[in-house]
């Protein structure tokens, strides 16, 4: 017989709505995680409750604002969308739902329900293409908090990672595809930075700046290095592609300090329009749904700063979202795990 299985999607949070309160509780919540301000007790309580959050709430939410549609927050649609069409891909013995790492829906009120469902097989897919610490780590961490107390504990399956699954690249490569790539004279590969302190934890030699795994993928060692796999996936995707090594650059957004991955997206695309280049297509594989560091971010301050700086236009390839081939690659997922 068949096993009852419960697969959990799970993305990183939107705040209720892009009101200052709103976006002040969402970021009280996402940076007092301990792995994502990786600092001692103490300091990160002190830095995030007394200096982050009230001075940068007010202007996250002018930014969220510019982000926000009439349905809402687009990670939150595309979510939903996404939790619906999985769900009639599989048949009646699977249960799809959907939470978020920070905020609602809250994994807490998700595997509640869960729990009350007693499925014979969980599987949590935390929808992070390229494992990190602070994105998948943690996810994982606060799952087996909430059900370490369970009586009935199911078979649980983790997704690590999916970076390197044919399914994910030809989704990307094909909104790619929508855009002459020809009519472009450079390619950016853009990831969320990380610390450089978080990469090197993980690291096989503790300091991933002393070996060459951003140049050659090695899995035996390089499987759960946040930067190997960033460039791992640009090199895939450039040679579905056929761009040519010297037409691209794989490059870290989002910084908060100058300790974080390097180079900066902002800085590459501000450099590239100085030196003449014209046309750029910036590609954002973190992200499988439109969100602040897509839509605003790249969309419209990049675009912004390379306009400044000379260039004619710069345009960004659209996220998975709710593409049928990204519904088959989460389908494939689940059913291998």
């Amino acid at each position: 017989m068949p096993k009852k299985t419960t697969v959990l999607l799970l993305n990183l949070g939107t705040p209720k709505s892009p009101d200052v309160s709103d976006v002040r509780t969402y970021l009280f919540e996402f940076l007092n995680d301990p792995r994502v301000i990786d600092i001692p007790w103490l300091l990160r309580k002190i830095l995030v409750n007394l200096i982050i959050v009230p001075f940068r709430a007010k202007g996250s939410s002018k930014i969220y604002k510019k982000l926000w549609t009439k349905e809402g927050s687009p990670l939150m649609i595309y979510g939903e969308k996404v939790k619906g069409l999985l769900q009639e891909e599989l048949d009646f013995n699977f249960t799809v739902e959907l939470a978020m790492r920070y905020q609602q829906p809250s994994m807490k009120n998700v595997l509640d329900k869960i729990q009350k469902d007693m499925p014979q097989k969980l599987i949590i897919l935390p929808m992070y293409p390229q494992y990190a610490s602070s994105s998948t780590g943690s996810t994982f961490q606060k799952t087996m908090e909430i059900i370490k107390s369970w009586e009935v504990i199911p078979e649980v399956k983790f997704v690590n990672q999916f970076f390197d699954h044919e399914g994910y690249l030809d989704t990307i490569a094909e909104n790619a595809k929508k855009h002459d790539l020809n009519d472009f004279d450079h390619f950016i590969f853009s990831y969320h930075g990380l610390p450089i302190r978080q990469i090197n934890k993980v690291h096989p030699n503790r300091n991933c700046f002393k070996c060459d795994c951003h140049k050659k993928f090695i899995p035996e060692t390089d499987y759960y290095c946040y930067r190997s796999t960033c460039f791992e996936t640009s090199r895939l995707l450039a040679e579905k592609l056929s761009i040519p090594k010297e037409k691209y650059t794989v490059s870290f957004q989002s910084r908060l300090d100058k300790n974080w991955l390097e180079p900066f997206s902002d800085k590459v695309v501000e450099e590239k329009a100085k030196n003449g280049t014209k046309k750029i297509l910036v590609f954002s594989p973190a992200f499988v749904a439109d969100c602040l560091e897509t839509t605003v971010e790249i969309g419209i301050e990049y675009r912004e700063i390379f306009e400044e700086n000379g260039g004619e236009k710069l345009a960004l390839v659209e996220s998975l979202n709710d593409h049928p081939k990204w519904i088959a690659t989460l389908k494939d997922l689940v059913i291998n795990s």
